[in-house]
């Protein structure tokens, strides 16, 4: 993917920036000044962007727990900072970026200084090519060098600012969309590649950890199922406590924060208490799969019977080739398929970092 064009300005510096990536915090870096440049600020606070480069990836590495390799600091950094300020995980990233520009803690600020030292001269590297010395030595001449603006670099170096150099403001502003799809979509390559088997990384990268609403398949599923269950009762399969219509949880077997997908065949009705308590841990499979295989059948019969045209039904065409019948439900090869799609999951989940339950 190559930048657009400028008979202007150096672009073929701007695109070296990103070259020979083996970490993300140039692209979060690049998305943090675009953001502030769109708030109208030109001389920008380096504080306020290294907050606003933890806040970007805050949901990637906290909700979603992508790895982010053995090179990459930031995610290590966003683990420490988020035990520090204990900032709960539904909070928007505008918000996360106030609570940590604004905290006041000094191992919060020691962690947004660091990258001090390793983001804002070294961005700017490309225009700066042939120098020599220790990486101090160099630090100290792209400071001194910088404020030549025949260089044209991207922005200007200050003790506790950047300023971005008004001759890049109009190609930034104007192609804004498009660099901010550029940074996406090499950071989706980047965690491709070291979580190749996870699935849905891009939206991973750009989602907010919002809790999914799930009215949907509360009423046009499993309510039904509820209606036609004896007494109209189903049986939590964590606790063994009977939950009714009125009083149970919408559960995501594998996590939502693992698959990020609300489709029905990972979905169960279970105990409010224990769906509060569970958070994204992951269900043993040799504990609970049979349980949870019976609730799914059960349910899917039910529909399958009693509404054969419910459109939630398609969900299960991510599993089977085609919409399942009540022919097929509970036969061997309907329960491998099952198994075949739930226990990867757990066991590639739990590979990068999400915990079972006790």
């Amino acid at each position: 993917m190559n930048l657009p064009y400028s008979e202007k300005l150096p672009i073929h510096f701007l695109a070296a920036c990103f070259n020979n990536t083996v970490a993300t915090y140039k692209f979060y870096w690049f998305l943090s000044i675009l953001q502030e440049l769109e708030n109208g600020k030109r001389l920008i606070n380096k504080k306020l962007l290294f907050a606003r480069m933890l806040s970007n990836s805050w949901y990637t590495a906290n909700y979603f727990n992508l790895s982010y390799g053995k090179s990459d600091v930031l995610s290590n950094q966003i683990s420490a900072v988020s035990r520090i300020e204990n900032i709960p995980i539904h909070f928007n990233r505008e918000t996360v970026c106030r609570l940590l520009y604004e905290s006041r803690d000094k191992n919060t600020i020691r962690i947004l200084r660091h990258f001090d030292n390793q983001v804002p001269h070294w961005f700017l590297s490309p225009w700066f090519q042939g120098l020599t010395g220790t990486d101090s030595e160099k630090k100290k001449k792209i400071y001194e060098l910088n404020v030549d603006e025949k260089r044209k670099s991207l922005y200007f170096l200050k003790k506790e600012e950047i300023e971005v150099n008004t001759e890049w403001v109009d190609y930034l502003l104007e192609n804004t969309q498009f660099l901010k799809s550029f940074c996406y979509w090499n950071l989706t390559l980047f965690f491709q590649k070291h979580n190749p088997n996870v699935p849905d990384i891009a939206s991973k990268i750009i989602k907010d950890a919002q809790r999914p609403k799930l009215d949907k398949q509360r009423k046009n599923f499993w309510n039904l199922v509820f209606k036609e269950a004896p007494d109209n009762k189903i049986k939590c399969i964590y606790t063994e406590e009977l939950v009714s219509v009125n009083n149970y949880a919408l559960e995501h077997f594998v996590p939502h924060s693992f698959v990020a997908h609300d489709l029905i065949w990972n979905l169960i009705p279970a105990s409010p208490k224990f769906n509060s308590s569970k958070n994204n841990r992951l269900p043993q499979f040799d504990r609970f799969f049979e349980k949870f295989y019976e609730a799914q059948t059960m349910g899917l019969k039910t529909i399958c019977e009693k509404y054969p045209r419910n459109k939630l039904l398609e969900d299960y065409l991510t599993i089977f080739s085609e919409i399942p019948t009540v022919g097929i439900i509970g036969t061997p090869e309907f329960k491998i398929k099952f198994q075949e799609t739930i226990k990867p999951l757990l066991t590639i989940a739990s590979n990068n970092g999400f915990q079972y339950l006790p």
